[in-house]
């Protein structure tokens, strides 16, 4: 099957440049559509362009790392069509190699850029997505609410009238926050008291205390085991449980580590274990995208009208995308198993490309 290292050696590295080139127009094609939108975010505030083209560059990797199975999509149909054009898949075959054998090599790149990309590229987007985050953050224009999941516990900032609040849990129980402290800041950020609460029913906006101690600034306790104490929040059930909604910050290396902070704080797993079971998928994702390709050029028998292949790369890629997601949110939502919720759209691609390639090959 692979029967020329030097024809190897030059598919996989004439594919390689491809894929760089690919990456290079997405990045320039990123690159302006987000400075746009953070000049546009900043537009009221005096930073110049130094800010919105720095947050850009921070966010512009993790876009890149999103897009790379179109990327490799598109690149697999420039690098199929390019060598067909020029009659080398011709030479090739003459020189003993199969339609199988031209696709095979790279899908191998394919494979390794997937590994290299999640093993080593995810881990750098996450931090400059971090990055990002807190850059942009300090500008936010309502910083009156706050909320994260830490080591620490569940902490949440509220601003309440008269001053703020921050309240802080051990772990979610059901619908009930456990352990709960409320401390209590007038407009000046002055300590005034300090509620504390075995639990609080977070169902309704309205939070129902339970065993509940006030206590003043000079920590003289003012009633204890109060039962049955009103708490008005924006925060209830859903809205906290919400939180842990951008995985973009997460590495692939700090996965498991999450994983066990959410099982600690009572959390749903079921997002983050999709982002896991997705990084795992991520090399057979550019695997299945690459043999793809070479069913659609390989195996049919268009030859000079490139537009077809365009439309059929763009349509694909919208298709897949959102099929892909739309099988994430299914396993998110529990409503399949969040392995088959990932693999199964990459295992359809497998068998539809499976059968593409043992036509492709009889050519």
């Amino acid at each position: 099957m692979i029967r020329s290292l030097l024809l190897n050696k030059y598919l996989a590295t004439e594919f390689f440049k491809v894929v760089l080139v690919t990456i290079l127009i997405f990045f320039c094609l990123g690159f302006i559509m987000n400075l746009f939108e953070e000049m546009n975010y900043f537009k009221d505030i005096d930073e110049g362009f130094y800010l919105p083209i720095l947050l850009t560059i921070f966010i512009v990797p993790s876009f890149l790392y999103n897009m790379l199975p179109f990327i490799i999509l598109i690149s697999g149909l420039w690098f199929f069509l390019k060598i067909r054009k020029t009659d080398e898949i011709t030479a090739m075959k003459i020189s003993g190699m199969s339609n199988l054998s031209v696709i095979l090599i790279p899908s191998i790149v394919s494979i390794l850029i997937g590994i290299f990309f999640v093993t080593s590229i995810n881990p750098i987007t996450s931090l400059l997505v971090k990055k990002y985050e807190i850059v942009k953050g300090s500008f936010d224009r309502d910083k009156d609410y706050l909320a994260a999941i830490t080591k620490n516990g569940i902490w949440i900032k509220e601003k309440k009238y008269g001053g703020h609040n921050i309240i802080r849990s051990s772990f979610l129980k059901g619908n009930n926050l456990m352990n709960v402290t409320i401390y209590e800041f007038d407009t000046n950020n002055n300590f005034k008291k300090r509620i504390e609460a075995k639990s609080a029913n977070i169902s309704f906006p309205e939070w129902k205390l339970k065993k509940v101690n006030i206590i003043d600034k000079n920590g003289k306790t003012i009633s204890e085991d109060l039962e049955n104490i009103s708490y008005s929040s924006i925060y209830n059930i859903d809205k906290i449980k919400s939180l842990y909604s951008n995985l973009e910050t997460i590495s692939f290396w700090d996965i498991g580590n999450e994983i066990e902070l959410l099982e600690e704080r009572g959390y749903s797993t079921r997002q983050i274990e999709t982002k896991l079971q997705r990084s795992l998928a991520f090399p057979f994702f550019l695997l299945a995208m690459i043999l793809l390709s070479g069913v659609f050029t390989l195996g049919t028998n268009l030859k000079e009208n490139n537009f077809i292949y365009v439309f059929f790369g763009i349509i694909s890629c919208v298709l897949i995308y959102f099929f892909n997601d739309f099988s994430a949110a299914l396993g998110r939502t529990e409503k399949l198993a969040v392995e088959i919720a990932v693999w199964m759209p990459i295992l359809i691609i497998f068998i539809f490309s499976a059968v593409g390639i043992i036509y492709a090959n009889q050519k």
